[in-house]
């Protein structure tokens, strides 16, 4: 055998090893952390992932940015300074996760502008009155945290670490939601017809959040075997109904998380 071949089989066994080493690491639910070896396709699923979710923090600042001048009180506008500013720190937060994976978030975010790379849809949808505001927090805050606080556990430590910060944060503007819209369904006639318009619009999208169905999903399988995810499409999409669905009944608090 050449020099060569003996450099490429050692290189082999040497992979081969490191895989190992790898599933192991999964398998004992222990982190992958930026210096350890990883394969191609993990790095890329997480790439893929971590961008659109800091790109969907960092778009999702705009429909709720469009009402701070038009808040009704300057505590709701103070509240949607705080929320915007909340969501930026988590788009950075996501970024710099990205970038221990080897990606350039100057690229990550010209992908962004230029249509290369997705962002949740749900914040195409128009947001005609300020109820819309407090069904953002309530609907698409809580399913954000649904999916977001199995991230907690993910494998991968610098993404799992940033999750923390972001879940609380989350969990706080679901509040300010709810509160909003307990709120308006205590005033007029007209509030509270506003609250249930803004209800029905919001509904399905907010459903729509946790991706296709299991069966249709093509990264799902291989995400859950990583550990990147813990939970299936259709496993969290029924667990956000169970907790939504019943809080119209009560003045409690929004949402329980659980991991």
């Amino acid at each position: 055998m050449t020099s060569t071949g003996t450099e490429a089989s050692a290189a082999g066994w040497d992979e081969t090893r490191l895989a190992e080493q790898f599933d192991a690491t999964i398998a004992k639910d222990q982190r992958i952390e930026p210096r350890d070896w990883m394969p191609d396709g993990y790095r890329k699923t997480l790439i893929r992932q971590i961008a659109q979710h800091a790109h969907s923090e960092i778009i999702g600042m705009q429909p709720e940015g469009d009402w701070i001048t038009r808040a009704p009180s300057l505590r709701r506008k103070a509240i949607l300074f705080a929320k915007v500013q909340d969501e930026a720190g988590h788009g950075l937060y996501l970024y710099s996760a990205a970038e221990t994976l080897g990606a350039d978030r100057a690229e990550l975010t010209d992908a962004l502008i230029e249509g290369r790379q997705k962002y949740s849809s749900i914040f195409n949808y128009p947001t005609p009155t300020f109820a819309d505001v407090g069904v953002i927090g309530w609907f698409v805050d809580g399913a954000a945290i649904c999916n977001q606080v199995p991230l907690c556990r993910c494998s991968y430590g610098p993404y799992a670490r940033a999750m923390v910060r972001v879940c609380k944060e989350e969990s706080f503007h679901q509040r300010q939601g709810y509160e909003l819209l307990l709120t308006m369904m205590r005033g007029t006639e007209g509030q509270r017809a506003m609250v249930q318009d803004a209800v029905d619009r919001w509904w399905w999208p907010s459903l729509m959040m946790f991706g296709p169905p299991d069966d249709d999903s093509p990264n799902s399988a291989r995400s859950m075997a990583w550990k990147i995810k813990r939970h299936s499409n259709d496993e969290l999409r029924q667990r956000f109904v169970d907790m939504t669905v019943p809080r119209p009944r009560s003045s409690e608090s929004p949402c329980p998380t659980r991991s």
